[in-house]
């Protein structure tokens, strides 16, 4: 069953089944699998930066880094606005920098141990 909440989010669509959601939650977490996503919205918590900055900072090609903006773009994580002939990437302030900061403080309790315990050879 889908929760009301959710539901209540998509009533501007006609009918999202069960399978359409968890279908959404796969793009939404499948867009923070990837390290090098990862990578720019940590980037991009800061300041916003153009494209060619992103590839300076990241050491990573053009290419690469524009498509994972467009992934990013396409599901919200990012803004991007023009500035001159420079495209410009911002955090989504107002859902993506909360939810960081909630991730964080996740990991920080959840998870972070689960790394040290590997790095160590402990397999707890």
């Amino acid at each position: 069953m889908i929760h009301k909440t959710i539901s209540k989010l998509h009533a501007h669509h006609d009918h999202v089944s069960e399978e359409e959601l968890y279908e959404s939650y796969k793009i939404f977490f499948g867009t923070l699998v990837s390290e090098s996503r990862l990578r720019i919205l940590n980037l991009l918590r800061n300041k916003r930066r153009n494209v060619s900055e992103l590839i300076l900072e990241l050491k990573m090609d053009q290419t690469a880094v524009s498509h994972d903006l467009a992934r990013l773009k396409r599901c919200g994580f990012v803004i991007c606005g023009r500035e001159g002939k420079f495209m410009y990437y911002s955090l989504n302030k107002k859902t993506i920098s909360p939810l960081l900061k909630l991730i964080d403080n996740h990991m920080s309790k959840y998870c972070v141990h689960i790394l040290h315990n590997l790095q160590e050879g402990d397999v707890k």
